[in-house]
């Protein structure tokens, strides 16, 4: 199982943490938060990974190097001018035909190994991990009819089903990505949907949290310390 880490971001969403360091060194509890998902990705049986990098590169190449003392061998493919969160794929040329692809912030329990082989039984380009979230709005809600008001809710729940940033995808997916120029993820599975190409869910209901914000941060700070038996499995000797 190979996996491709997307860590070439600004992550101006988490400033000021991002200052001086790219957003997957910002640490959790003592451990850059790139470095939880390498270590669960080898617990994974995953030997193989590709970060990409861009913003910051030259600093997380001299804390990741070669990955050895993580397990895993460790590459990197760099984006000399952004390439959005699907582009930097066709740079790597030896991908194989089906791989992880992930966000380099993500922390969650998700047993990669069993996400895979559930892509691999299913005829899917691309398999993406999903996670219900409940969205609150504060303020009240109306819904009408040509002006006329057929309901009122106030301070609605509304429950989302939100991708967790963990993809499985088949190679023949990135004949839609267009060579040398910005792509994102959303783009792809627009282009798949309108050829008629199949993408399916893989819904998870356990730890999961997106590091986007500091009060995201914080949140996983206080989830890492207290989950980190369930976030850094070991393996019993």
């Amino acid at each position: 199982m190979r996996a491709i880490l997307l860590a070439g971001g600004k992550g101006t969403r988490l400033y000021p943490y991002t200052v001086a360091l790219p957003k997957p060194l910002v640490p959790i509890d003592e451990m850059p938060i790139i470095e939880v998902l390498l270590r669960q990705l080898r617990y994974y049986d995953v030997t193989e990974v590709t970060v990409s990098i861009g913003h910051q590169a030259e600093i997380l190449t001299a804390v990741l190097g070669n990955g050895s003392k993580f397990g895993v061998r460790l590459d990197y493919v760099r984006e000399d001018s952004p390439l959005g969160t699907v582009g930097p794929l066709k740079l790597i040329p030896d991908l194989p035909e089906q791989f992880l692809l992930m966000n380099g912030d993500v922390l969650t329990d998700l047993d990669y190994t069993r996400f895979f082989k559930d892509h691999l039984r299913s005829d899917a380009e691309v398999s993406i991990a999903t996670f219900r979230k409940v969205v609150s709005i504060d303020l009240g809600v109306l819904k009408s009819e040509e002006r006329r008001v057929v309901d009122y809710i106030e301070k609605p729940n509304l429950p989302y089903e939100v991708s967790m940033g963990v993809y499985s995808i088949r190679r023949t997916a990135l004949d839609l990505v267009p060579e040398s120029r910005p792509f994102d993820f959303p783009a792809l599975i627009q282009a798949l949907l309108a050829a008629n190409r199949k993408v399916q869910t893989y819904p998870f209901d356990g730890i999961w949290l997106d590091i986007g914000r500091p009060s995201d941060y914080e949140e996983a700070q206080n989830t890492f310390r207290n989950l980190k038996h369930r976030l850094l499995p070991v393996r019993a000797q």
